[in-house]
């Protein structure tokens, strides 16, 4: 029993120590497709939304995946698609008593200091589950457009239409909405199943544009989506961060020296998605590969797969996609007694290209299966951070505050500061990072357990006790990609 304390205080201490790291995106996934939210009703939805957000915050996320177009729908206010059925049960049926979830979400996220990255399934046009389609989809509307596969419908990847339709829905999202990001997860051509065929011949035949063989032609579809996608946001909102989620597995060793050591569905064969291409042509502004297994799994082993995609895409923030329920349910391979919270977090660390976690899925940690939560909030994400740098949008930042001060009020010892804001979105000041040192402490604002709090107010409330104690508090101004201004100081008496 004692041997065992020793081993669990020195892995505390070691994910502690681990969790010095300043810019991490910690992200969940907040998924509609499994029903959960269907024929809730407005109040009761957002109670349960409320209640995840609270715990989630808790547990140190800080930034959110919302489904809200699972299948050429919306679980937001459109004019080009219908009301989802993940919503309120049909499909075109608009929520009562009226409410817009996306921007209720933008709204609760933003309060928690959460970010808000609204999630697309690009070219799903149905699930399997869907059985009536509003007259206003674009399935009925324009019914060529799409193919069925498998009692999926999937807005074909080779129509230019389609990839411009698709813009055209995300630029609405991302011009009336303020979203931090815009998500798309695996769903390009569809997974394949065993006796069914995309039925493209024809519109490769017609359309191939000189590539000779249509696998190759497909991956080119894709491609010429992903940097059409890219620019188009970029183009209406440049901080509005593009995120892409594929599955993780991008080739296996026996179909190229470059693969993985795996055996399973490929991203680049199968759902023709050339990830490292997308990744190293900057087509997108970070990569959440889904490395859903365990570690040892004899297929997709999860420690192979992390050192692949740590090795082979970091020209961009590599975060991993990681299944809560999956990661409790098996034990580490060198402590019996414990899950593979611990094990998972270490590999995380190792790599110093990966660069955050997203959990699939939110619920499962809101649950806290295997306390995973828990350990979360008290020892991997207990700091706060900021978000992983993305200075190839911009390398700006908002100029250092002004008169930084503390004053007495009738609410206590308030410390106040002045912005000093630019003209251009990647100079202006939209948050503050609050740092705090102790006397004889070196300043070190990499150091992600002094931040005391990121805010969007222009003041904080300081813990005055007695007035015998004496720190330094730091203040520094963040724009919109959470590029950092230079710091202020200021030495004060508690």
């Amino acid at each position: 029993m004692k041997n065992k304390l020793i081993l669990m205080a020195v892995a505390l201490m070691m994910a502690t120590t681990m969790n010095a790291q300043k810019r991490e995106m910690r992200g969940a996934w907040i998924q509609c497709v499994n029903g959960q939210f269907q024929n809730l009703g407005t109040k009761k939805m957002q109670e349960t939304l409320t209640y995840q957000l609270n715990e989630l915050q808790k547990d140190g996320v800080n930034v959110i995946m919302f489904q809200v177009r699972p299948e050429c729908d919306a679980l937001y206010e459109s004019k080009i698609e219908p009301w989802s059925r993940f919503l309120t049960g049909v499909q075109g049926k608009a929520p009562s008593p009226y409410w817009d979830p996306l921007q209720w979400m933008i709204d609760e996220c933003h309060k928690r200091g959460m970010e808000l990255h609204a999630w697309i399934n690009p070219f799903r046009a149905k699930t399997k589950g869907t059985t009536v389609l509003s007259n206003s989809h674009i399935a009925i509307r324009k019914p060529s457009s799409c193919f069925a596969y498998d009692e999926l419908f999937i807005l074909n990847p080779g129509m230019q239409e389609n990839r411009d339709y698709i813009c055209q829905v995300a630029q609405d999202i991302v011009s009336r909405y303020d979203v931090d990001g815009i998500h798309m997860d695996d769903y390009f051509y569809p997974y394949p199943v065993k006796g069914q065929t995309i039925p493209d011949d024809e519109l490769f035949h017609d359309h191939s544009n000189g590539i000779k063989d249509q696998n190759d032609w497909r991956r080119y579809n894709v491609n010429l989506f992903i940097e059409q996608f890219y620019k188009a946001i970029h183009d209406v909102k440049p901080w509005v961060k593009v995120g892409i989620s594929p599955f993780g597995i991008y080739r296996n060793k026996k179909s190229s020296p470059a693969g993985s050591d795996t055996n399973g569905t490929q991203n680049y064969d199968d759902l023709y998605a050339d990830i490292l291409l997308w990744v190293n042509n900057g087509w997108l502004d970070y990569c959440v590969p889904q490395l859903y297994w365990e570690i040892g799994n004899k297929a997709a082993d999860y420690a192979t797969l992390i050192k692949w995609w740590s090795q082979h895409a970091s020209a961009r923030p590599l975060v991993i996609g990681e299944d809560v329920e999956r990661t409790v349910k098996y034990a580490d391979p060198q402590n019996a007694n414990r899950h593979q919270l611990a094990a998972k977090m270490n590999l995380h660390r190792t790599y110093p290209t990966v660069k955050g976690t997203v959990l699939w899925y939110a619920k499962a940690a809101v649950d806290n299966v295997g306390n995973y939560g828990t350990s979360l909030r008290e020892v991997y994400w207990k700091n706060k951070t900021l978000q992983p740098d993305m200075s190839f949008i911009s390398n700006k930042a908002p100029k250092k505050v002004k008169k930084l001060a503390p004053v007495w009020t009738e609410d206590g010892y308030i410390l106040f500061w002045t912005p000093s804001n630019g003209k251009h979105w990647d100079t202006q000041s939209v948050k503050y990072v609050i740092y705090r040192f102790a006397k004889g402490e070196k300043v070190n604002l990499d150091d992600a357990s002094k931040i005391v709090t990121i805010t969007d107010q222009f003041f904080y409330k300081l813990p005055y006790e007695r007035g015998t104690e004496k720190f330094t508090y730091v203040v520094t101004a963040l724009n919109r990609i959470q590029n950092e201004s230079k710091p202020v100081s200021k030495k004060i008496k508690l």
